[in-house]
This record gives structure tokens, C-alpha cells and sequence, in this order.
């Protein structure tokens, strides 16, 4: 006869959906093929990897709502209080006391800050133009001085925005594991997570994979549609 384990005992649970994490790799390595391509100048690369940057994000934006438990942002959407407090809970002590399910109050301010730069990246891209041979597809659209505004936008946001913030993000991963002995990447490519007992009853809902399907042709389709003209 089985017997349930102690609160305090650990178990594993699905803490991150298969489309979150798909989303999370696929960014990191759109971000990439963005930026060499942007540098080696091979523009329809760019731009490509541009649209799928787009239409990821729509997605996200969608499951965010309508996605599993960790994936919504009423999850881990939470005020500066909050997330000051997380800054005093950096101990192997106090992540065994309070262990996050997802995303703590601190990350999620840093998921949200991303996930803007990478809309007002890959957004500014769309009017971008360099005045002789590269067009955005939405540049004939605006005036000429908000053209260069928002190409200027796109430009140097990248090298002073966007990565910067990345760097903040991968620093914190290495801070949580030093610090509080918790591995944020290993959940991230697996989407399970020890987790004690007495929390393990609150697993993530699932959402069914057709419903995310649906939300990827959603987000293709408004992307062709602001493409496309």
C-alpha cells in the first residue's frame, strides 16, 4: 500500500508548458540569427527572423491570457513590493522555505521588461530603413523624420537596451543558482521541477496543445496581415 509523501518530502511537477518553453528557446535563437545576420548584412534573413520574432511574441501575448497556470501573467505579474522582497530571499534557506512555482515576483518584472524590448526591437524594425537599399515593410507608412526616429529606435536599442537587459537576466540565473541553489534552466528545457509535497497539489493546469496551435495561427496571421498590407 502506497503512501503519500511527507509535506516536506520533494516531488516532481510540470512547472513550464511545452509552448512556453519552445517560446523561450526559439527567442533566444531568433535574437541571435537577428543580430548576425544584421552584422554579415544578409537583410532577408533579418527580416524573416524578425516576423517570427513577432509572431512569437503575439503568441506569448495570447498564452498569457489563455495558457497553462505558470504561463499566465496574472501568475507572476506582481508589484514592486513584491519583487523587492524576492532581492532578500537570495539563501539556499529561504528558497527551501518560499520555492517558486514558475516565475517569482522578480521575474516576472524581468520577463515583462524583455519582452517589451523585444516588441519595440522587432516592432521598430518594421519602419526601418536605411535611406538607399533596406526598407521595412511598414516604412512607406510614416513620415520621413519618424522613419529615421524609429530606425535610429532600432538600431542602437539593440546594443543599448536589449542585450544589456539580457545580460541582466543571464546574471540573475547565475545569481539564483549560487545563491539560493536553484536551477532556472534545467525546467526551462525539461519543464519539470522538484518542488515539496505540500505545494505540489497547486500543479500547473494544463492547456491542451490544440489550443496552442490555434494561438500560433492567430499570431502568423496578424503578422502576415501587418506585413502584407
Amino acid at each position: 500500500m502506497s503512501h503519500p509523501p511527507s509535506p516536506g518530502a520533494l516531488v516532481r511537477i510540470t512547472v513550464w508548458d511545452l509552448p512556453v518553453r519552445a517560446f523561450h528557446w526559439l527567442i533566444v535563437a531568433l535574437i541571435t540569427i537577428s543580430w548576425v545576420s544584421a552584422e554579415q548584412e544578409k537583410f532577408e534573413v533579418h527580416f524573416w527572423a524578425g516576423y517570427a520574432v513577432l509572431t512569437l511574441l503575439i503568441f506569448r501575448l495570447v498564452w498569457g491570457v489563455i495558457g497553462s497556470t505558470t504561463a499566465r501573467f496574472g501568475h507572476f505579474v506582481r508589484g514592486p513590493r513584491a519583487a523587492l522582497a524576492n532581492l532578500s530571499e537570495m539563501s539556499p534557506a529561504a528558497a527551501a522555505a518560499k520555492p517558486s512555482v514558475g516565475h517569482d515576483a522578480l521575474g516576472g518584472w524581468a520577463v515583462m521588461v524583455l519582452l517589451v524590448l523585444v516588441a519595440v526591437q522587432a516592432g521598430t524594425g518594421l519602419f526601418t530603413t536605411d535611406d538607399l537599399f533596406v526598407d521595412g515593410p511598414l516604412a512607406s507608412t510614416v513620415s520621413s523624420d519618424l522613419r529615421g526616429t524609429l530606425s535610429m529606435i532600432h538600431r542602437q536599442g539593440f546594443w543599448t537596451m536589449l542585450m544589456p537587459m539580457i545580460g541582466v537576466h543571464v546574471l540573475a540565473i547565475a545569481l539564483y543558482i549560487v545563491l539560493r541553489r536553484e536551477d532556472l534552466v534545467g525546467p526551462m528545457i525539461t519543464g519539470r521541477k522538484s518542488v515539496p509535497a505540500a505545494i505540489a497539489e497547486a500543479q500547473p493546469l494544463k492547456t491542451a496543445p490544440l489550443l496552442s496551435a490555434g494561438g500560433v495561427l492567430i499570431a502568423a496571421a496578424v503578422v502576415v496581415w501587418l506585413v502584407a498590407g
